[in-house]
């Protein structure tokens, strides 16, 4: 049997750029633009008077650990996997290893939940501007509450009087980001996915206990650091909550549905009819992969 040769076609690469950079950017332009929903507040509501906390896990590590961990095993596991050696992959002329292909696959599909999973999340914060169970030692609001005509009233017409934050914009904007839990819904959906990705990719079979293994610490990762966000006094329960059932619902349906995981186990990203376009007879094919 000839070789099977696999053109990718350049506007396959800049559709999925391009449609990746539709979903991202809107995360960029809340972060930095964004407002949230001017939402008040009872002055006997204990539920937002716990102190300022540093994050146990900063967004920082979330976001190295997120997409490094699921970045290197999706390539050591396409490289390890060695699939068909008589199938070549073009792109741009050149020929490109299998793995590299299956690797892009797999991360694109990966990177795009992400955004989705973000985007989601970022736009129930600004639209329902929960404050956060350090609101009021942040802002310090000129609301009198020993008053019993203040008491029982809902103030949405305050000024913040807290000096150490009134220079911070982010800290300011933040104290009215809760619902839900960002951390909560970034972990549990890389984790997830990593977890899925292991079971329908990872065919080593030296130790049966391997992969649930690094699949139960990946998701016990997860669920420490979206409890951090509660000891921390960051989010209120029923946000960490959301986020981890955010998380977790946009990673199946990702796995699920978007990504070809779950076509068969012995068919590599990109090889599922849905994915190529046969073009030719006989033994020697040429394909070409559309969008």
């Amino acid at each position: 049997m000839a070789d099977e040769v696999v053109v990718v076609p350049l506007k396959k690469v800049v559709f999925d750029i391009l449609l990746l950079q539709l979903v991202g950017w809107p995360i960029l332009f809340l972060y930095l633009w964004g407002n949230p929903f001017q939402r008040g507040f009872f002055c006997d509501d204990e539920s937002i008077r716990h102190p300022y906390h540093k994050s146990t896990v900063p967004s920082w590590t979330l976001y190295i650990t997120g997409f490094g961990l699921n970045m290197i095993t999706m390539i050591l596991t396409e490289i390890l996997n060695r699939p068909n050696d008589r199938k070549s992959f073009y792109f741009l002329g050149r020929n490109i290893p299998y793995w590299v292909y299956n690797s892009y696959c797999a991360i694109g599909m990966f990177a795009f939940g992400a955004a989705c999973s973000q985007l989601t999340t970022d736009v129930m914060k600004y639209t329902i501007g929960r404050l956060r169970p350090h609101f009021y030692t942040v802002c310090d609001p000129n609301v009198n509450c020993s008053l019993p005509e203040n008491m029982y009233r809902y103030h949405t017409d305050f000024v913040c009087r807290n000096s150490l934050a009134l220079n911070n914009e982010r800290i300011m904007k933040e104290m009215r980001l809760s619902f839900p839990s960002g951390h909560s819904s970034f972990s549990m959906y890389t984790m997830v996915y990593f977890a899925i990705y292991l079971q329908k990719r990872m065919t080593w079979d030296g130790s049966k206990l391997l992969r649930h293994t690094l699949q139960f610490l990946a998701v016990l990762s997860s669920v420490f650091t979206a409890m951090t966000r509660v000891s921390d006094y960051k989010h209120h329960w029923s946000d960490v909550l959301s986020g981890l059932f955010l998380g977790s619902i946009v990673a199946w349906i990702v796995a699920r549905y978007f990504s070809t995981l779950f076509l068969s186990s012995s068919v590599p990203p990109g090889n599922s009819p849905e994915h190529s376009e046969l073009n030719g007879h006989g033994n020697n094919r040429t394909t070409a992969i559309g969008v």
